[in-house]
């Protein structure tokens, strides 16, 4: 498998989201808004793509029976320094995002990629393979977070898009959107292409 391909394949073909329905808990809490989607993307991002990397390139000292509790420990290293950053940097889109920063270090999709790829495939495709995942689940909540926030708020990004003449759906502004939004995005690519009659 080439570069191009682990890159493709795990940012669409096998995207965590869509495909494994893994990481749905911080992709449903922080769409609201784009520009939270857009930070803890980046977030998730930098934690997965260098986590993946460490763990590939100590893959063969780290003991298997342990092995889960220093994966572990790597992200958490990671998260710690995204955490950091937000509140030194963006402290608004810190205090926006609350909990889930932290809580990067349970997603699933970090996990799955250090078990299924990570811990046997050599660190510049563990990197590359982080990076594509990182995106995918990026790529996810951007779109999921341009329709809430275009609709909700009538903005993209903050700035306005729609004018007075808008009314604001608050249902999509409201928890139970993200839910219908990722449940139709899933529903949309995953659904089967119907053979042409002949």
């Amino acid at each position: 498998m080439t570069k191009k391909d682990i890159f493709l394949n795990s940012t669409f073909t096998e995207n965590s989201v869509w495909k494994q329905i893994l990481g749905i808990c911080s992709a449903l809490a922080v769409t609201n808004l784009m520009i939270n989607s857009l930070v803890m993307g980046l977030g998730v991002i930098f934690t997965l793509a260098l986590s993946s990397f460490t763990i590939s390139l100590l893959r063969e000292y780290i003991p298997k029976r342990i092995r889960m509790m220093v994966q572990t420990l790597i992200i958490a290293s990671y998260v710690i320094i995204v955490d950091l950053f937000l509140k030194a940097f963006l402290p608004e889109i810190s205090k926006n995002l609350g909990p889930y920063v932290g809580l990067i270090i349970t997603n699933c999709i970090i996990m799955g990629r250090a078990e299924a790829f990570s811990s046997k495939n050599p660190p510049v495709d563990s990197l590359i393979d982080g990076i594509g995942a990182g995106l995918g689940y990026t790529l996810v909540l951007i779109i999921i977070s341009f329709v809430r926030e275009l609709f909700g708020f009538g903005t993209i990004f903050g700035f306005t898009i729609l004018g007075d003449w808008w009314t604001k759906w608050s249902i999509m502004v409201m928890a139970p959107s993200a839910f219908f939004m990722l449940a139709i995005l899933i529903w949309i690519i995953n659904s089967p292409k119907k053979e042409k009659v002949k």
